[in-house]
């Protein structure tokens, strides 16, 4: 029998797994709300905001040795009102007070610990404290002893500190000017920039840590397809080959984790997010198409499937994140050593495996071996002395067996809340990936999800930020409206069915009436009637997941060209405008939005084929990499033309299904054959 908890605090009737892994500390925690902040003005204390997420290894770290710990709760409790926050349900609040850790101290992350005035200002912030003083560090009860003194005695001075900042926030909240136009030349300059940074040698973007820079890479893509530009294409090629190879790569299970803590993809933080393989397995999808290699289609694949069995709720819904670790120790679900591949598989297949894996007496991990691969299927068969298809053969076979093996530990603990633009990205890849692989099962399930989406976290013409165990909540920000209405494009495009493409429609126009800044342009982060905090935002910057201005600009233009309504084209522009001066500093940080300005400098082919859904000129549409392409699909165009005005005058020619392709709305004959498709994809006459 369970004993009995010793403290339960407020967080106990949080929907939130991080706020709930937080119910049993010994401090008084508050969520995020008015009652915590007038109880600070009502005693005259300030305020201490402490935000993180459930799959970060650090917030667990520090959690267990400051927030279980008697002393400090005491210190916390007396002093301060105490509020938990959970960055994945309330990016708003994050995002402000991020910047002001970042501005003041150079650096961010979570966990993030933020003291603030009772009105909500910030006055001393930082990420990780340890629990006595290392690493040139202060440890977390001096900080709580420093700020309350400070409080008592210098608060005047806190306060000029505070309002200073506020102004900065506020400075920084700003979007430019959006003087500048989009150009070809400014997508010249972020090449040179990936080309600078490349590692030549490893893959990816500059040393270690190493994150996968998918929006980069989908950008790289790109820019390939528009200038031919060879040196493009293998950098996103070598990039995903050595990702795939490494141990950023579950090699048993498939998906990607969070990131390499070194230049070699080899040891990852072994967090799992929804939103890192949702934009990873487009990213192979696309290089399967261009290159028709069975890797990047195992890869996709693969890490589907992973989405499928371990991320993928009953009602339709897509969970968020698993941990990165089990047991109190991170990584240990995932890694192995070669006594237990032995006992498992055997001395022979075991040392095929050992050896292609690289799993060793000695370890790459803490006495351990994470899977990666450092050489070809052709080189260990012959260092075995045996053919590559025995190999191939045995190493599956393994695989199987050791994974089947590995759901025997007892595993990460995974978040199980559905967050609204997570799903819309994941809904948008699972849509692709259908069409591309051509997977009926891969269809249902972004319908499914679509569907659940939509009954569940759409109320009107709003959009809700967050559910769990059936309960959705919390107003929903430019990022999850752009993406659920990117995803439900996506899956109009593919599936034909034309109230996809209505609902994405109604939320793109609620985007523009809720979140629009008529002033200067560009998205607010949050909606007119969200909770009024101390700045509201308009970030641009492509992060770890794209912006939501990014991905509106994105969605604002496809819709342009299949509804011929030259007000989204104007709002996609003026986004791009907006962030011009940003990407030419730092193109990085804009992947997403320079993906958006190659849609914008290609002419775009508005593609409506008419016929029953599967048909040969849909498979052959998807059997390219056309990222100009917009899609209108039906087998009534009569009915659906309404909705979508790209099918106006189109019909069925001798009975058989019809492509009609257009250049930037000028159109050309129609074509029934597959061949004649081809052709006209390919830049022939329109």
């Amino acid at each position: 029998m369970q004993s009995e908890k010793k403290h339960t605090n407020r967080l106990i009737d949080e929907s939130s797994p991080y706020l709930q892994q937080h119910a049993h500390n010994p401090v008084d925690w508050y969520p995020w709300g008015d009652e915590a902040f007038e109880r600070a003005k009502a005693e005259d204390k300030p305020v201490l905001v402490s935000i993180g997420y459930s799959a970060c290894h650090w917030c667990h770290v520090m959690e267990h040795e400051s927030f279980e710990d008697e002393a400090a709760a005491k210190l916390m409790n007396e002093n301060f009102v105490n509020i938990k926050v959970d960055m994945e349900e309330r990016p708003d609040v994050d995002q402000i007070y991020m910047t002001f850790v970042q501005l003041t101290t150079g650096r961010g992350g979570w966990p993030m610990n933020v003291f603030l005035t009772p009105e909500k200002l910030p006055f001393f912030g930082g990420t990780y404290f340890p629990p006595s003083p290392r690493y040139g560090m202060p440890s977390w009860t001096q900080i709580l002893h420093s700020i309350s003194e400070a409080w008592s005695e210098r608060r005047e001075e806190l306060l000029h500190s505070a309002n200073d900042i506020l102004g900065e926030l506020r400075r920084v909240g700003m979007a430019g000017s959006g003087a500048e136009s989009v150009s070809e030349e400014l997508a010249d300059a972020a090449f040179s920039s990936f080309e600078r940074s490349f590692d030549a040698r490893n893959g990816g973007f500059g040393g270690a840590p190493k994150f996968p820079a998918a929006m980069s890479m989908e950008f790289l893509l790109r820019y390939w397809k528009r200038t031919g530009n060879e040196n493009a294409l293998n950098m996103v090629k070598l990039t995903a080959e050595k990702m795939a190879r490494g141990g950023i790569y579950d090699q048993i299970g498939g998906g990607f984790h969070r990131y390499s803590v070194d230049a070699v993809w080899l040891v990852p933080h072994f967090e799992k997010m929804l939103y890192d393989n949702a934009q990873l397995i487009r990213v192979y999808l696309h290089l399967y198409q261009i290159t028709s290699e069975d890797l990047f289609k195992d890869i996709a694949t693969e890490t589907l499937d992973y989405v499928l069995r371990e991320m993928t709720g009953t009602e339709g819904g897509f969970y968020s994140t698993q941990d990165a670790d089990s047991e109190g120790e991170e990584g240990k679900f995932f890694v192995w050593s070669p006594e237990e591949i032995v006992s498992i598989l055997g001395e022979e297949a075991a040392r095929a495996f050992c050896l292609y894996y690289d799993i060793s007496e000695e370890g790459n991990f803490e006495g351990r071996s994470i899977l990666n691969i450092k050489h070809s299927l052709e080189d260990v068969a012959e260092a075995l002395d045996t053919e590559a298809d025995v190999l191939r053969e045995s190493l599956a076979d393994s695989k199987r067996t050791l994974f089947a093996e590995r759901e025997k530990r007892i595993k990460p603990f995974r978040d199980e809340k559905v967050l609204t633009a997570w799903n819309g990205l994941m809904l948008a890849t699972f849509a692709e990936a259908a069409a591309i692989l051509d997977n009926e099962e891969y269809l249902g399930i972004a319908k499914r999800n679509a569907d659940f989406l939509l009954a569940n976290l759409v109320s009107g013409d709003r959009v809700l930020r967050t559910w769990k165990d059936g309960t959705a909540k919390l107003n929903g920000y430019i990022e999850d409206y752009a993406n659920l209405a990117d995803g439900l494009l996506e899956l109009y495009q593919v599936s034909g069915e034309v109230r996809y493409f209505a609902e994405a429609r109604k939320l793109a126009e609620t985007m523009i009436a809720e979140f629009w800044d008529e002033s200067t342009g560009g998205f607010f982060f949050t909606s007119n009637d969200h909770e009024e905090l101390i700045v509201r935002n308009k970030d641009l910057t492509d992060n770890a997941t794209p912006s939501g201005n990014s991905v509106a600009a994105d969605l604002l233009l496809r819709l342009a060209r299949l509804t011929g309504d030259e007000r989204y084209e104007r709002y996609a522009t003026t986004v791009l405008r907006l962030a011009v001066g940003q990407i030419r500093r730092f193109p990085s940080g804009f992947g997403r939005a320079l993906g958006v300005v190659e849609f914008s400098l290609v002419p775009t082919r508005e593609v409506a084929i008419i016929g029953p859904r599967g048909n040969a000129l849909e498979k052959e549409l998807w059997k390219e990499y056309l990222p100009g392409k917009v899609v209108a699909l039906s087998d009534n165009p009569a009915r659906d033309a309404e909705e979508v005005p790209l099918l106006n005058g189109r019909e069925l020619r001798d009975g058989r299904p019809t492509a009609f392709v257009c250049e930037n709305f000028v159109c050309g004959l129609p074509v029934s054959d597959t061949g004649g498709l081809r052709r006209v994809l390919a830049g022939g006459q329109v």
